[in-house]
């Protein structure tokens, strides 16, 4: 076997920092040999095993991610080597080497579970080293996945609020402490941060959670129709007003009303909203009789209301009367790190909705995403998702399936230091002149480059907060930013 792919062009088959591990079970002491020296020259891991038996008896002591087993043992054979993974190992992937003969076999083996298999003679040495990146790649896939499923449903109980990073963290704490308070509350964003679910998950977190949250959008709303909508009227009010008809705060009473978009409020609705939350009373439209309503408010925008004031666009004292507690959404391009938990959401809302077998985003398209402006945040996000769900004809989503405007949004701007954003190499036209194997490891290497050296940076240097911001272990971290290239400050 001759190898065509140089040691260590692959970089790392996937995210994670440390080097895939590999058990190779094979009663051949030659190619047991060759097949261990082959992976650990591309930077894997691997361990040896004579047989069946043996490879059960290491399994019970130490993990792997894959297992690289013959198909025709003594004592223990392949088959039953990967029944025993797949029973007591799950996760971890199975790769069968097989004679010819035994190709119908080595199918039906992968029916049951087995990753994929070989046929010896083996082609190449290429055609061992992908596969077991390819293995090793969709067990760290599939670990992420877990990993973000886990968090996601820890998260469900706020309101579908999703985020790990500093920012939403400080948004929680907020809307948590908030909660419980009868005070009105003003949420300001940019279209698409979750204004409307950061309200809902403060009202279902609040002793009003049994009674109605009744949302509107103010801007929505045609101007003559403002205050019959929002406080009700009676027959004859206006022409067409045929019946009496309770407004929205009269809905809400006891509960929660919303007000999307309260800058866009004209006038004279905003003269009897600051009334409503002053006095807790409304008057519908064409009466004279005034009606209690115990209404908690809250407000949101995505314009400046401060400068509307001065446009005198907006009223002073109903701007401090929304504003008794302020919580501002950060925009998607300030916290990047939860792009992976949002996209893993939504990976999972439209696969079941569309019933396809899809688990993950691949690394390339992962990091693709993330190098993206977002200018409508979340909701952009989401139907980037959509449309790569209803593209992707695997078990995970890569970057041909995304939106095909993707590549050519702006990437976020590069460090100072002149790191490349790697996705300008995975998205480059250079790429696509290389053979895949290369250009795949290229790109993987330089999407670790830049990763490490953006984290780094955001935490200033410091070791520790990179690797928390990572979700490494410290040492793992500083061994994968290592051999990426990148240096930290205490080795520069």
């Amino acid at each position: 076997m001759e190898a065509s792919i140089r040691p260590g062009e692959l970089g790392g088959p996937s995210l994670a920092a440390a080097p895939p591990r590999v058990l190779v079970v094979d009663d051949e002491p030659g190619l047991r040999r060759a097949l261990s020296r082959l992976l650990q020259a591309h930077g894997i891991s691997a361990k040896t095993a004579d047989d069946g038996a043996m490879a059960i008896d290491i399994l019970a002591e130490e993990s792997f991610d894959v297992v690289l087993v013959d198909l025709m043992m003594p004592r223990v054979g392949g088959l039953e080597v990967l029944a025993h993974v797949r029973e007591r190992h799950q996760g971890t992937q199975v790769i069968l080497m097989t004679a010819f003969g035994d190709v119908e076999t080595a199918v039906q083996a992968v029916r049951a579970g087995a990753h994929h298999f070989l046929t010896k003679p083996f082609r190449s040495n290429d055609e061992v080293v992908l596969a077991v990146a390819k293995a090793a790649e969709h067990r760290r896939l599939v670990d992420h996945a877990v990993m973000l499923e886990r968090r996601l449903e820890q998260m469900q109980k706020f309101g579908g609020l999703i985020g790990n990073s500093p920012k939403m963290q400080e948004v929680y704490r907020l809307a948590l402490g908030v909660a419980t308070t009868a005070s009105t509350v003003l949420i300001l964003g940019e279209s698409g941060t979750g204004k409307e679910l950061t309200a809902r998950a403060i009202h279902q977190h609040s002793a009003r959670s049994g009674k109605a949250f009744v949302p509107v959008n103010c801007s929505a709303i045609p101007v003559d129709l403002v205050e019959s909508e929002l406080f009700g009227h009676v027959k004859g009010a206006f022409t067409g007003a045929t019946t009496s008809r309770p407004g929205l705060f009269e809905v809400a009473d006891g509960g929660t009303l919303f007000l999307d978009e309260v800058g866009d409020l004209p006038p004279l609705a905003q003269v009897k909203l600051l009334r409503a939350l002053q006095e807790a009373e409304i008057k519908r439209v064409g009466s004279n009789e005034t009606k209690t309503v115990d209404v908690r408010v809250i407000a949101a925008t995505n314009v400046d209301l401060k400068t509307r004031i001065t446009e005198g666009r907006f009223r002073e004292d109903l701007y401090y009367r929304l504003n008794v507690v302020a919580i501002v959404l950060p925009s998607l391009r300030e916290r990047p790190e939860d792009i992976p938990l949002l996209a893993q959401h939504f990976v999972q809302k439209y696969a079941e909705r569309a019933n396809r077998p899809i688990r993950g985003i691949s690394p390339p398209a992962l990091e693709l995403l993330t190098v993206q402006h977002w200018q409508g945040n979340v909701r952009e996000l989401e139907n980037a998702i959509e449309h790569a769900v209803v593209f992707c004809a695997g078990e995970s989503i890569e970057p041909k399936d995304l939106p095909p405007d993707t590549e050519q949004l702006k990437p976020a701007t590069p460090r100072s230091n002149g790191t490349a954003v790697a996705g300008s190499a995975v998205a480059g036209a250079a790429l696509a002149e290389l053979p895949f194997p290369v250009a795949k490891a290229k790109a993987l290497t330089a999407f670790e480059t830049a990763y490490f050296q953006n984290v780094l940076d955001r935490a200033q240097g410091n070791v520790s907060e990179a690797a928390r911001l990572s979700g490494l272990d410290r040492s793992n971290f500083r061994r994968a930013a290592r051999r990426a290239g990148v240096k930290m400050r205490d080795e520069s």
